[in-house]
């Protein structure tokens, strides 16, 4: 009786086995997500753009000759390095040239004429001089000391025509000058040619009023960088110059650079079929940071409002609707916790309650078949 009570023991132990051995081959598969602590840090109150931003060139100047013309000589080529002054492109100019030259030669004539007329001016004023002298001793009438005293008179009047007409001739330079300049393009400052559309040769035609054509010279100083970008109306009132922002570019992906708000527009974009904004530009602290970055990157960036430093903090891709989170509790499960938020941004939430330090919580929280008491395997 006693062995038949042992085998009925014997066989409901392996029984037993059995099933639990079926329910743990059996039991759902565990869910590999990624996993982190609950940490101190900084948290920042940040606004960010609503559409992407660009990289500007704090000066780049679209250059074109005024008239149209022949090219004569292009000097530089894309990528070189010019000083302000340097010539960039000339079109042909002879025939003003040497309308510069007959002005100038002009000047020379005139002045010649004018000193003529000045030395005349004087011989006739040390004339009527002298014959004034001579009626004190009645060896000169006065109708000769009259008539003197007009000739120089004339004289005088004479030689300051002749020295304003070397200011009209002057003038005259300016305008041929002006003229000549008009069929050079100089740099407006130390920069890079970008771009060169022209060739020796070619006929350049002035673009019409209202009308952009593709510049002859597209010229851009690369020491100054700064990130424009469009802020909804919404957020642009909390912002002002000088806030420290964020910047990041999709160029340069996993760098952050710090940077400082230089300007707030005073107006508010309003374009059809899209929001309201505001535009905001943004100069990076270290001009060092954009020594290879090229203007027209898309960028974006981060206000900061505030900043709270060594406040309990969780990734905020880990937060989901309704303020809630998964804890890993009893190793290889999890729970899901309602948690009260303060600050946050896109990268951080701010944890009031419902967490402590050290807490590890699901960051992957969109894999498939997370929920409350799910087994996960950490990645």
């Amino acid at each position: 009786m006693r062995k038949r009570h042992r085998l009925i023991l014997i066989v409901l132990l392996v029984i037993g086995a059995l099933i639990a051995l079926i329910g743990y081959l059996n039991r759902p598969k565990a869910v590999a997500v990624i996993i982190q602590d609950v940490t101190t840090g900084e948290v920042l109150s940040s606004v960010a753009n609503t559409r992407a931003g660009t990289l500007k060139a704090c000066r780049r100047a679209r250059l074109s000759p005024s008239i149209g013309g022949q090219i004569k000589r292009l000097p530089v080529s894309e990528g070189e390095r010019v000083k302000s002054g340097d010539v960039l492109l000339e079109i042909w100019n002879d025939d003003l040239a040497a309308q510069a030259k007959l002005a100038r030669r002009e000047v020379r004539a005139t002045a010649s004429r004018a000193r003529e007329a000045c030395v005349i001016a004087e011989v006739a004023k040390r004339e009527a001089r002298r014959l004034r002298h001579l009626v004190k001793t009645n060896l000169a009438s006065e109708e000769a000391v009259d008539k003197a005293d007009g000739e120089a008179d004339a004289r005088k009047a004479a030689c300051n025509a002749a020295r304003t007409s070397i200011e009209v001739s002057r003038a005259r330079v300016d305008v041929a000058d002006a003229a000549l300049a008009r069929t050079r393009l100089l740099a407006p400052f130390d920069g890079t040619v970008a771009e060169v559309n022209g060739e020796l040769g070619e006929y350049l035609t002035p673009s019409p009023v209202g009308v952009a054509t593709v510049p002859a010279i597209d010229l851009i100083d690369y020491s100054c960088l700064y990130v424009s970008a469009p802020i909804d109306e919404v957020d642009a009132p909390q912002i002002r110059p000088d806030m420290a922002a964020n910047i990041s570019l999709d160029a340069f992906a996993g760098s952050l650079f710090k940077g400082k708000i230089r300007r707030v527009a005073a107006y508010v974009l309003e374009r059809e079929k899209q929001a309201r904004t505001v535009e905001v530009e943004v100069d990076f602290l270290n001009p060092e940071d954009t020594k290879n970055m090229l203007p027209g990157y898309s960028a974006d960036v981060e206000v900061i409002l505030k900043r709270r430093e060594k406040v309990l903090r969780i990734p905020t891709e880990a937060l989901m609707e309704g303020r809630r989170v998964f804890v890993l509790h009893d190793g290889d499960t999890i729970e899901e916790r309602k948690i009260e938020t303060g600050m946050h941004n896109w990268s951080y939430t701010e944890v009031l309650s419902g967490l402590r330090q050290g807490d590890r919580i699901v960051v992957s929280v969109e894999r498939e078949g997370l929920e409350d008491g799910t087994r996960v395997k950490p990645e």
